[in-house]
Order: structure tokens, then sequence, then C-alpha cells
């Protein structure tokens, strides 16, 4: 199949710019895979549509202001760094503008921070290693100087982006180490986990780091060369029984956004159980892909010709699920992190 295959038209005013006042006012288009059906609904209606016995898996990675802004000793230049993993000590791999311009040896400042950081390696994915040398922990000076790294399609002004610290990161977030957020999870709120856990239904809790891999374009032509970055993800022994015996009891299995299908889509053996354990996903889903876990995926609207729409076009059909984004188009749903969900069943 080629990435043109996975293409819709969306008009920029339904990408979603700002949250709601309330996380859980969003629509849900309710989307059902057997009857090739769907149906408007809200989010807050989601509890009444598990039973009793369900497994609802979350993603409680936890958003770091991985965004940075610094100045090149050598000629004053601003630069722009986003940081995508620790690769040991001090050091980073980082996306940085300009690109061409910041080549190995380059150094930079960071005003109102006593950090400053080299450039010691250039990377063959465009990327750069970063050293930074900092006189506290760098992970408080990141939090003292960076910026929530919000997708380029949200514009903001940078005094705007102070309230994206709190909306652009789940309830649950608890473990440090995502550049992006888990956006299916954006919508909750403890009311509604509550009113969920109080029907019977267990929650569960995994993590996957949502890295650069998760957005990244797709560059290639053909999809079966396309190949996700690897995420680091964790699942303790707990949730892997919980998840097992939901599936040895045929209840359902409902993964809360496209990381929470890749993490337990990795930990899945060849009989369809989760095995508990951590390390890095390297799982790229395109349609073909047959599910051994996850039967009901909650998600919100993803870019076109992105692998984040294979996903979901793997586990309902590209055809359906191309259709269903039409429909979507049709009535005006909110597009994207920011944007409304669908619960594909």
């Amino acid at each position: 199949m080629r990435i043109s295959d996975f293409d819709y038209e969306l008009p920029q005013e339904l990408i979603a710019q700002q949250p709601l006042n309330e996380r859980d006012a969003s629509r849900m288009l309710l989307v059902d895979r057997a009857a090739q059906t769907w149906r408007d609904s809200e989010f807050i209606s989601l509890p009444d549509l598990l039973t009793a016995g369900d497994v609802l898996v979350i993603n409680n990675t936890r958003v770091f202001s991985a965004r940075l802004h610094g100045q090149r000793k050598s000629s004053g230049g601003t630069v722009e760094l986003l940081l995508l993993r620790g690769v040991g000590g001090n050091v980073w791999e980082a996306l940085t503008r300009p690109a061409r311009r910041l080549q190995t040896g380059a150094q930079i400042d960071f005003a109102g921070a006593a950090m400053s950081a080299e450039v010691i390696e250039e990377l063959p994915n465009g990327a750069r290693l970063i050293k930074f040398e900092a006189n506290e922990p760098l992970e408080n000076v990141f939090d003292r100087i960076g910026e929530t790294p919000l997708p380029p399609y949200i514009r903001r002004e940078a005094a705007e982006s102070e309230n994206d610290r709190d909306r652009y990161q789940t309830i649950y977030a608890k473990d440090r180490g995502a550049i992006a957020a888990p956006t299916a999870g954006l919508h909750f709120t403890p009311a509604v986990l509550e009113r969920i856990r109080a029907r019977g239904i267990q929650v569960v809790e995994v993590t996957l780091h949502v890295g650069y891999g998760t957005f990244e374009p797709v560059r290639v032509d053909d999809i079966a060369e396309h190949r996700v970055a690897a995420e680091w993800f964790s699942i303790d022994e707990s949730a892997a029984q919980e998840i097992n015996a939901a599936r040895c009891r045929s209840s359902h299995v409902i993964a809360v956004g496209t990381t929470t299908t890749r993490a337990l889509e990795s930990a899945a053996t060849s009989n369809r159980e989760v095995k508990a354990g951590s390390g890095f996903a390297n799982l790229t889903i395109v349609p073909g892909y047959q599910f051994k876990v996850v039967d009901r995926l909650l998600t919100n609207f993803h870019l076109p010709r992105s692998s984040l729409l294979m996903l979901v076009s793997a586990f309902a059909g590209r055809d359906f699920m191309l259709a269903t984004y039409r429909h979507a188009v049709n009535e005006r749903y909110r597009f994207y992190s920011y944007g409304d969900c669908m619960l594909i069943m």
C-alpha cells in the first residue's frame, strides 16, 4: 500500500487550537467495525458503553518541558532544541533549528540559566547529540526554562503557552519521559474514571514514553518500508495479569490511545498474552497486522499520511476508516491533539 492511500481532506479550521474548558466535554464518534457503522455521541457517555469485567488500559507517561531556546556563543543567533531522549550522562539526542548551522563543536548558551551545551555529534537521522553542562540536575533546568513541546499545528505565541503545561498532560500522568502527550487520555477527568471503576471496569496503567517516532512524517511511498522509531515502554506484572485475566474471561481490553496500543501489542506473546517487562517498542502497525490483545480503541483523529492513521486503519479497515473521517469532517468534529475522539468497537 502507498502512503497516498491514507490521505484525506481536512479544513484548517477543524484543527483544534485550544482545549475545551472541560476535559470531558469532547464529542465522541462511536465506530462499529463489525456493522461498518458509526454514531455521534459524547465522551462523557464512555462509562455507559463499557461492561463489568472489561479492562481499560491507560498510558501514564508524563510530558516534560522538552523545547529549549538558546543562543549560539559564536554569533548570538537563536537556537531551538527539541529534546528527544537522554542517552547517558548529560548527553541528549535533540532536533535542532536551524539544523544545518549547528555542526559538531557548536556552543550554545541559555539565557537565565546556569547551563551551556555543545553539539558533539551529527546523527544520520538529522538529529544532534548535545552535551549539557549545568550546576544542578538538568531536569530542574529543563522544567524552569523549557516549554511544553506542542505539535507544530498548534500555533502559540511564547506568552500564551503556560496553560498548556497542565492541559497538554493527562490527569493521571506520573512517569516523566514523553515529548508528546498520549492525547486520547486528555479527555479523562477524575469523575469519569470514578464512574468507570464504579461499573466494575478495571483501570490498568502502562507506560510508553511518546517519542518523535509517533509523529515523525512518513517519508517513503511504500508503507512497508516505514519503521516507527523505538519508544521505551514498561508493563508491570500486576497490569499484565489484569489484562490476561480479562482475555481469559472474554472481556474487552480497551486501549486508550495508539501509544497504549503499541505498548500492549509489543508485549504480546504468540499465544496472545501480555508479558510483563520493560524495553523498547519497535513494532510498526500497518494494515494486515493481526491484533493480539487490543479489541477496542479510544483514539483522537490523526494527521493524513501518518503512521497513526495507518494504525487505526489496521484496526478498523482503511476504506471504512477514511469514510469515518469524512463523516467527522462533515459533522465538524475537532481534530488532532486538543480535538474530539472516537471509540472503535
